[in-house]
């Protein structure tokens, strides 16, 4: 693989790690299992450390983990928390223990085997005997303040037992037994609230609630399982050792943690417990194996990520079989067909699962599968559902690929002979239309207020709009046919677009949608050509010479611009008065040079990932925390204690209009 080559995956991966952290951690909403994760992020270290000069300050393999969300007061972990490697078969773990024996001089270490339970990381402190802080993982290194959540939790001592010492940090796992969370599901239910998808979800959910009256009435529970920073020469010298000393302070320990003399030992452990997961009253994916000696952990060290001491081995993804109702292909924003299986409801992994998606039509293939078929179903690490094969054949045949676009009946083809996916290439094709004028409108393309999801879909239901280009033709007495416009409606939206013609040329490149193309490629590829006349007329060398611009971005500028459909569009945007050109600026690198910019709450069609690349493109730096030192906070929807925090320290504020308006002066 050549340097290009990697610049564009590393570049992609780093994205689609990013999208994923921000679900998990942020969201709670995960939508890839973590053995795919492990997957992504082994290959963006192996791409790193073959290429190391393209490795960026703002690498997920640069940081720990999550962000942190919420309006609660934010704390710093005395001992950063560390996040577990996963490990998938005996052959990984076999491995992952011969580096602890090299690690060791050929020492062959005991170790501890404990549940891994699916809940939501938590560190207590004590300070003589009382419980002063509770504060959940976050990033890692920073966390929230939940101690008034966590006082709820029973079988966590708001003092400590025995003879203890003048400072102790214990850290553990917050977890809901499976009866109770189906029993808050049905409450939820009944009072026609959005229900929890697991019970990790319910207790993360719960553990953040502010008022702490809620969070008593969720049932959480709490086991112990590792040290945080203890009292100098009052320390114990093993984990074994520890989780003793935390069950005789009051502290709830997991019965099934086990001492093992050999890695044969922990193998028996692990299997048994798989076959025993079921049986227990909480959810457990796996099993934590560590060192049982902390002089020997403190030895072994850890990466940035993770301790070299420990490790999880996950368990087999959960199983389940059902019928195919229906095989439904969907398009999205842009052209990709994807084939989406309708299935009877069946539980699996604590879910009911309705949907599972087919991913291709070469999937579909390579499965023989069809309406009908009653098909093996697995919650790839209790997450994604996806189909493993058919169990028994009702139809005749495999699905019959469509040989037409679903949505509007134009041609679709593969966008290059190797790919996988089949496109729609009619840029006005009704399904991508509806998606891609929402795109346009958004805050970070052009700006249209007023032009949301329902006037969109009135806009085309009407026959108005036909092409992105339609709204800069229509005029208020079409406006007012439609049942959602009054006069004062009409002539806003009317304004809204006038004024969007004279953004710059950036936002109407994001704005159009194009594949592989997102806010900082558009902001860099306006900023160096000038205007559009100019991109659409460059080379693909000329377009790899753009900083970040690689091999993909560049086939995908040049194939948009070149298809007749996309010609005519651009025809009329001229002819409407579009602005299609970018304000001279400043040289890239210079404009921020030296300024710190912190950022709090939620960005509007924006990632906190793109707008600090954006900030670092310029020569700016992106930071965590807030000092003196900073120069701005940028605050989206929903900002968390920052915003205060700012104000008292003469921080100046932008909003995310203020901020966009600074990245296109």
């Amino acid at each position: 693989m050549d340097q290009i080559q990697a610049k564009k995956e590393i570049q992609a991966l780093t994205q689609a790690i990013e999208e994923h952290n921000h679900k998990y951690y942020v969201l709670h909403d995960p939508v890839i299992s973590d053995e795919e994760y492990d997957i992504m992020f082994k290959k963006l270290v192996g791409l790193e450390d073959a290429f190391p000069k393209l490795k960026t300050l703002t690498s997920p393999t640069q940081r720990i983990g999550a962000k942190v969300q919420g309006n609660l007061p934010v704390v710093k972990h005395s001992l950063v928390m560390l996040s577990l490697d996963n490990t998938y078969s005996f052959k990984e773990l076999e491995e992952w223990y011969q580096r602890l024996v090299k690690g060791l001089g050929g020492v062959k270490p005991s170790l501890i085997t404990e549940l891994k339970i699916d809940g939501l990381s938590c560190a207590l402190t004590y300070r003589k005997g009382d419980l002063v802080l509770a504060a959940t993982r976050g990033d890692g290194a920073v966390g929230e303040d939940v101690t008034h959540n966590v006082k709820t939790i029973r079988s966590i001592p708001l003092r400590l037992k025995g003879k203890f010492p003048d400072f102790w940090e214990v850290r553990g796992e917050v977890y809901m037994d499976k009866e109770d969370f189906a029993l808050l599901n049905q409450q939820r239910k009944e009072k026609k609230e959005v229900l929890f998808a697991n019970p990790r979800n319910a207790a993360a959910g719960s553990l953040k609630l502010l008022d702490a009256r809620l969070t008593a009435g969720r049932r959480l529970k709490f086991f112990a399982h590792s040290p945080g920073i203890l009292e100098k020469g009052k320390s114990v010298k093993t984990q074994w050792e520890f989780l003793q000393q935390a069950q005789s302070y009051g502290f709830k320990v997991n019965s099934y943690n086990r001492l093992c003399l050999s890695l044969e030992e922990v193998m028996t452990y692990c299997e048994q417990m798989r076959l025993k997961r079921q049986e227990i009253s909480y959810d457990v994916d796996g099993i934590v194996v560590k060192v049982n000696d902390l002089s020997q952990q403190a030895r072994l060290g850890s990466t940035l990520k993770s301790p070299r001491w420990a490790v999880a081995y996950k368990f087999p993804a959960y199983q389940a079989t059902t019928m195919i109702k229906d095989i439904v292909v969907q398009v999205g924003r842009t052209g990709v067909l994807t084939p989406v299986a309708h299935l009877e409801p069946v539980p699996c992994a604590g879910v009911m699962i309705q949907r599972a998606t087919l991913h291709n039509f070469d999937e579909i293939k390579r499965l023989g599968v069809n309406t009908g078929d009653r098909v093996l179903l697995e919650r790839a690490g209790d997450v994604i559902p996806k189909i493993i094969k058919v169990l028994e054949k009702h139809s005749e045949g495999t699905f019959e690929l469509p040989k037409s676009c679903p949505s509007c009946g134009g041609k679709i083809q593969k966008e290059k002979a190797e790919d996988v996916a089949l496109c729609c290439i009619n840029p006005s094709c009704p399904k991508q239309l509806e998606r891609l004028l929402v795109h346009f409108a958004s805050r970070s393309a052009m700006d249209i207020e007023g032009l949301g999801e329902s006037v969109v879909r009135q806009l085309l239901d009407h026959g108005l709009v036909k092409d992105l280009a339609d709204i800069f033709y229509l005029k208020k007495e079409q406006l007012l046919d439609l049942e959602l416009f009054a006069d004062k409606r009409a002539e806003n939206l009317l304004k809204a677009i006038m004024h969007s013609k004279q953004k710059p040329l950036s936002k109407f490149l994001f704005g159009l949608g194009i594949a592989n193309i997102g806010i900082k490629a558009a902001v860099n590829l306006a900023g160096h050509f000038g205007s559009l006349d100019a991109i659409i007329n460059s080379s693909a060398q000329e377009l790899q010479a753009i900083d970040e611009v690689g091999v993909i971005m560049a086939d995908s500028v040049i194939e948009y611009f070149k298809q007749p459909q996309v010609q005519k569009l651009l025809a009329r945007f001229k002819a409407a008065g579009l602005n299609l050109s970018e304000p001279k600026t400043v040289a890239l690198g210079q404009r921020l040079e030296g300024r710190r910019f912190v950022f709090t709450g939620e960005l509007a069609g924006l990632t906190r990932e793109e707008a600090g690349s954006w900030v670092q493109s310029q020569g700016g730096k992106v930071v965590s925390g807030l000092s003196r030192k900073v120069d701005f906070l940028v605050c989206g929807e929903n900002p968390g204690s920052k915003l205060a925090e700012a104000r008292k320290l003469g921080i100046k504020i932008l909003n995310q209009k203020d901020f966009e308006e600074m990245a296109h002066a």
